[in-house]
């Protein structure tokens, strides 16, 4: 985290190496970052993944670099020239990271870790994040802060059962009975 390792992206072999080593397949997505869409990691990356079925993406800043023939979807944010020529830190990759984050969040909603617009499937680790769940149940559920505590506790801190217990009157065997027979589809769960 402290220093650069200069030249890894030069290596083709080592993006190969490490998507086999990953088990990459048909029901994965790849997705290659370069701004200048020439590193040759990110390429081999690309052209291994889509070989083995894998989904591709492209995230890059230049719309007709080499890294779009080996992507099926190609996001290339226009973000011009950067204001220090040769340094891609600053527009293209500040760009890049939006589109990332674009992408993580549409990923999360998909995957159904998202109730509404609450993210429904964290781990409630520290005192941060056990309040800020009971804050995303309460305003989940409807449920006052007491209630929704108690439904915390009794789920073992896991937000989709306590909020299954909330919406529907069931105890934390009969909330997880209920994602299990919805196959852990919250909405069904809910009978929503």
């Amino acid at each position: 985290m402290t220093g650069a390792v200069e030249g890894a992206e030069d290596s083709a072999a080592n993006a190969v190496r490490e998507l086999r080593a990953k088990k990459v397949a048909r029901n994965d997505v790849v997705v290659g970052i370069a701004a200048s869409g020439t590193t040759p990691f990110v390429l081999s990356a690309l052209a291994y993944a889509r070989k083995r079925g894998a989904t591709t993406v492209a995230v890059t800043s230049n719309r007709k670099a080499p890294i779009t023939r080996d992507a099926q979807i190609v996001i290339a944010a226009e973000v011009g020239p950067e204001v220090v020529t040769g340094s891609t830190r600053l527009k293209a990759g500040t760009s890049q990271k939006l589109v990332l984050n674009m992408l993580s969040t549409a990923a999360m909603v998909r995957l159904g870790h998202v109730y509404e617009n609450l993210m429904i499937d964290m781990a409630l680790t520290n005192q941060k994040l056990r309040q800020r769940g009971l804050r995303i149940l309460t305003e989940a559920s409807g449920a006052d802060a007491s209630s929704a505590e108690h439904a915390l506790r009794q789920s073992g801190h896991n937000l989709r059962v306590a909020l299954t217990m909330l919406k529907t009157g069931v105890d934390a065997k009969g909330a997880r009975s209920r994602l299990a027979l919805a196959k852990g589809n919250l909405r069904q769960a809910l009978g929503e």
